[in-house]
């Protein structure tokens, strides 16, 4: 696609950061940054952390040591540095930040709560008192299950003051999907709530907690945010409420941020694959903070004060990064509990002129879903402050992007669209507001990120589809998949030796710039959220009717993608479970990942070494040519899924 939908002004280009940073090293252009942030890492991330000012605590001695090889690179080495310290507490006295709003919630009801960046310390502080009381330190990890209220983000912080590993958990998950989370980390603590607004309904949480935990013989004490005032079970010994929890602690006990290494971890984000339990991300303390906060000033372009807005939860990674790149850079988190088009479809329009938001972003499952209201809703509302449209999640199809541009940045906003993952940390890729941006694009590279695309032997593509790679190690990279570090290799590095191969189908068109065309492996992407296939079957083969099971994404116009469930019976004879069975993966995965469509079949078609062919039976469910098939052991199964769907076989061309 040819067509240019930003232009950069000379008003842009000549407040952007990323242009402050080219000024002050002597660079003239864009392309000549993006070659030497990748020829020169060190050279490039070093003048990073100086250009942003993020402070270590004891000054690191080399970048980086990559001599293990990509895959175990670390950085900042012999520095130390608490994130907490470095995005927070280094705010709290000055002058200019201090008073001015840290974090802005707004609940579904439009109540708001405003923190400044000293209110915002304070409750950290206790917080980190509260932990470091129940003798949570390093090495112990938290589980945070809560709503988007304030007390996600202090929870957030205060974990990572005390050295503690953060593990964010998605509001949405049900029972199943917080244990296997839980279980893996090896989680001492939960801190949760008793609940939170939904569409107008108070939807209970406590429940959802007690009955993943009762897996999970770890973790020992739950702590329960009275968020809605509603009788919830507490087990005795076991569980506290938030007030009872910080009762009696010297919040001065909790002001000294844990002295961290920047190589510590802070965080373990689950990721889904395609098989096995979800994926623990590893990111520690130095190369996050400094990865994120690079994304958000030179790609986003957030400067100081101003605000940034996400429409997203803490328990995905953009939860984090948006606390993290605003606060590294003394701008306004603004987070958003309950749905974003509720009451009304205007309600992020609203959000970002009632807060005067700079940085807005979106997914394109949510612009689809509100375009569908018209474009009165965000033609309402007063948005001069918004400066740049952010999104992320999965690829664009041209009219909503369109309609974001036009409807709602009124065709003087340039949208920045970035894509990475949560064992990125950040983005690979990303366009910035100083050049020119075509329908769709994702510009190029992200600055110090040596990316490309392979075909299937390791060569380099131009003008076609391939795999997205990088060549290069990055400070935000995950430093490992939690215990298991052979299945980060094979995760990862298993395809092309000492290169990345991330999984995304890619294009770099002949101007350079860059295309998604979705997963090139087999997770599936609802709304922007990845679910691998395997928590999906766990739950459908955990039914006693089940003998195998399938779970697929298909395209969906709504939701990117749906999750379509194929299961065979253990007896021929036995009545259709199908309407039941998607109704357990909602009740055991959450809501959101209930299946549009469950289909009960003979069987399944498989390997001989018993792998069902999931690719075979996606491109059956869309009518479409599954391709080789030498390694099915019955391929005959796929007949019968094309008459249990009503399907015609295609016909094969050439």
């Amino acid at each position: 696609m040819d067509e240019i939908a930003w232009q950069p002004t000379p008003e842009y280009v000549a407040s952007a950061n990323v242009t402050r940073f080219m000024r002050r090293h002597g660079i003239a252009t864009l392309a000549e940054l993006r070659h030497r942030s990748v020829d020169d890492l060190a050279w490039y991330w070093g003048a990073v952390v100086e250009d942003l000012g993020i402070p270590f605590s004891e000054p690191y001695e080399r970048v980086l040591d990559d001599s293990r090889g990509i895959e175990w690179t670390t950085w900042f080495l012999g520095g130390h540095i608490n994130l907490t310290s470095a995005c927070l507490d280094r705010w709290r006295e000055d002058p200019l930040r201090a008073g001015q709003p840290a974090l802005i919630a707004e609940s579904e009801d439009e109540t708001v709560r405003t923190l400044s960046y000293a209110e915002l310390a304070a409750e950290v502080d206790l917080l980190a008192a509260a932990l470091r009381a129940a003798e949570i330190g390093k090495g112990d990890a938290v589980g945070v299950f809560m709503p988007m209220v304030a007390e996600a983000v202090i929870a957030a912080y205060a974990i990572a003051k005390v050295g503690a590993l953060y593990l964010p958990i998605f509001s949405g998950f049900a029972p199943g999907a917080i244990a296997s989370r839980l279980r893996d980390a090896g989680a001492v603590l939960v801190l949760t709530a008793d609940g939170g607004l939904r569409r107008g309904a108070r939807v209970e949480m406590k429940s959802t907690c007690d009955e993943a935990v009762a897996r999970c013989p770890a973790v020992r004490r739950v702590v329960v945010l009275e968020r809605l005032g509603i009788d919830v079970p507490m087990t005795a010994g076991r569980d506290q409420t938030w007030a009872g929890f910080l009762a009696g602690v010297d919040p001065a006990a909790g002001r000294e941020a844990c002295d961290t290494e920047a190589e510590d971890p802070f965080m373990l984000a689950y990721t889904s694959g395609t098989t096995g339990e979800p994926k623990g991300a590893v990111h520690v303390h130095g190369g996050f903070t400094v990865k994120i906060a690079s994304e958000v000033a030179y790609s986003l372009d957030l400067h100081g004060g101003e605000a940034f807005h996400w429409v997203t939860d803490m328990g995905w990674i953009m939860g984090p990064l948006t606390m993290v790149g605003a606060h590294a850079l003394g701008g306004t988190m603004v987070i958003a509990e309950g749905a974003p088009d509720f009451p009304a479809p205007d309600r992020v329009w609203a959000i970002a002129e009632r807060h005067q938001v700079a940085v807005l972003g979106v997914s394109p499952t949510l612009i689809r879903a509100l375009r569908g209201a018209g474009a009165r809703w965000p033609r309402r509302h007063e948005l001069a402050a918004l400066r740049i449209l952010g999104s992320t999640g999965e690829p664009w199809n041209p009219e909503p992007y369109r309609w974001l541009s036009a409807e709602v940045g009124r065709g003087r906003l340039p949208i920045v669209n970035i894509s990475g993952g949560t064992e990125v940390g950040a983005c690979f890729l990303t366009p910035y507001v100083i050049e020119p941006i075509k329908v769709c694009s994702l510009g190029g590279a992200c600055l110090g990120m040596d990316v490309d695309v392979f075909d299937a032997a390791g060569n380099a593509l131009r003008e076609a589809v391939g795999e997205l790679v990088c060549k290069r190690p990055w400070p935000g990279m995950t430093r490992g998949i939690w215990k298991d570090p052979q299945r980060y290799l094979d995760s990862y590095f298993s395809t092309y030796s000492g290169v990345w191969r991330h999984g995304d189908w890619a294009k770099v068109d002949g101007d350079g710039q860059w295309f998604l065309y979705g997963r090139s492996d087999e997770a599936i992407n609802v709304a922007g959220k990845r679910l691998g296939p395997a928590e999906v079957e766990s739950v459908l083969v955990g039914h006693d009717a089940v003998a195998e099971a399938a779970a697929v994404g298909v395209p969906d116009t709504a939701k990117g993608e749906a999750v379509w469930c194929f299961w065979a019976p253990r007896d021929p004879a036995a009545e259709d479970v199908s309407a039941e069975l998607a109704e357990l993966v909602a009740r055991q995965l959450g809501r959101p990942f209930k299946p549009a469509r469950v289909v009960r079949v003979a069987a399944l078609p498989r390997t001989r070494s018993a792998k069902i062919l999931r690719r075979a039976v996606r491109a059956v469910a869309l009518g479409e040519d599954p391709g080789d098939l030498s390694a099915a052991e019955n391929p005959e199964a796929l007949e019968a899924i094309r008459a249990a769907l009503g399907v015609l076989k295609p016909s094969r061309c050439g």
